[in-house]
């Protein structure tokens, strides 16, 4: 009887805690780039040109690479497969307004499967652009439970996305 309660108990606990757990994130960071915002934007829609200033290819310099479609246009996809801090995904981008957003799937395959939007902001004139780096999703339940103890999606992704922003603004003011 005793086994009935704790199996109860736990399972009474498990419920709970995906009742209060986060079920969205949405994490962003932003940066100021002294470049004309058409000059950052064409550099940022470039699925290839991201390897220069991703800080996952920093982790994974020798992860497997393909990009398929026409890069920078809707429907273009870059695929990665590398080491445990990178795993294997997608993304691929599924709506560009020019000189003002980006948007993208992420597909994560390994070492779970989920999915997330990304997206890119742009504001600024011929002088300057203000670059907004987002992204955005729900948790599975058991995921949400999991971040509750782990931190927060922004304290997971929040310092490589600045990290990555400082690296592309280097290069475009560089």
């Amino acid at each position: 009887m005793t086994a009935l309660y704790i199996v109860g108990g736990i399972v009474a606990l498990i419920l709970l805690l995906m009742i209060i757990a986060p079920k969205k994130y949405d994490v962003s960071r932003s940066i100021s780039i002294n470049k004309p915002k058409d000059e950052v934007f064409q550099y940022v829609r470039s699925l290839e040109k991201m390897a220069n200033w991703s800080p996952w290819d920093e982790k994974d310099p020798n992860m497997d690479k393909k990009f398929t479609g026409t890069d920078g246009e809707v429907g273009s996809v870059s695929y990665w497969n590398g080491n445990k801090e990178v795993g294997e995904g997608e993304q691929e981008l599924t709506k560009i307004v020019r000189g003002e957003r980006i948007e993208a799937e992420l597909r994560f395959f390994k070492p779970f499967k989920a999915e997330s939007d990304c997206y890119f902001d742009f504001k600024g004139d011929h002088k300057s652009t203000d670059l907004t780096w987002g992204f955005s999703g729900k948790h599975k339940p058991v995921a949400s439970i999991f971040m509750m103890f782990m931190g927060s999606m922004d304290k997971a992704v929040g310092g490589d996305f600045e990290k990555g922003l400082a690296k592309l603004k280097g290069i475009l003011e560089g």
